[in-house]
């Protein structure tokens, strides 16, 4: 090897395990993105087996749902049957869509017997009917009985992505339980269960609003992505390995 050559080979060597270093850094992220994502994979498959079994289960009191709720902080999609009477007065509307249209969800305030209060997501109505008057057959008088899934209250708003809710127009963009419960009208003083209530499909007079329109719609991709991030890492190590075969080929 001429004195040149050896010359090149020596200003070559930092260089080569500098890269050789940051491929082995970037093996290693692959490597806990992959892992990474087969825990979330673990994570994701027991949420749908719970939220499986809680849906196909029988509907609870509302006093187990509450007590549980205090226990785990989790009640999402649990069964529940309440007995109350609506305040139509205070009926909050939910922007959302149903089957292609555009409208809201109507969460009202159901009173218990006890005195408290707890939103009930009755369903769905068309945007130009979010006046109550003009589907007055459906704003049940009354005690009734609401069989349905218990949600979770959302912490804080899910993303800065949404609009802020326009309260003085009774248009929610998220779900803010305590800013609907504020501008109800409720009593002073009141007391509101800490969950909401989505009701099920029982139809109401008049046809509005629509029940039943809880959408448990939870994608699992995990699988894919960690065989994404594996793969990745598998292309990276057979790079690396020709890297260092190759100077001992050429000496």
């Amino acid at each position: 090897m001429s004195e040149a050559s050896i010359r090149s080979a020596r200003r070559s060597r930092p260089r080569s395990a500098l890269l050789l270093g940051l491929g082995l850094v970037l093996l290693l992220i692959l490597l806990v993105l992959g892992t990474w994502q087969v825990q979330r994979l673990h994570w994701k498959e027991g949420l749908l087996q719970t939220i499986d079994q809680r849906t196909h289960s029988a509907p609870l009191p509302l006093a187990e749902v509450e007590k549980e709720f205090a226990s785990t902080g989790d009640i999402d999609y649990t069964p529940v049957t309440v007995s109350g009477t609506f305040l139509h007065s205070g009926e909050r509307h939910f922007y959302a869509t149903w089957e292609g249209d555009a409208g809201f969800n109507v969460y009202t305030p159901l009173a218990l017997d006890d005195g408290r209060f707890v939103l009930i997501n009755r369903g769905f109505i068309p945007y130009d009917l979010k006046d109550p008057a003009k589907r007055a057959e459906g704003q049940i008088q009354g005690k009734v009985t609401i069989t349905g899934l218990a949600r979770n209250p959302l912490p804080a708003k899910p993303s800065m992505m949404l609009p802020d809710n326009d309260v003085a127009k009774n248009i929610f963009y998220w779900k803010d339980r305590d800013a609907m419960a504020a501008s109800a009208g409720l009593p002073a003083g009141f007391t509101l269960v800490p969950i909401f209530i989505d009701a099920d499909k029982t139809l109401n007079p008049g046809g509005l609003p629509i029940g039943g329109v809880t959408i448990i719609d939870l994608p699992n991709s995990h699988l894919q992505y960690a065989m994404t991030w594996y793969g990745l890492a598998a292309a990276l190590a057979a790079v690396l390995i020709l890297r260092l075969r190759r100077p001992a080929k050429e000496e």
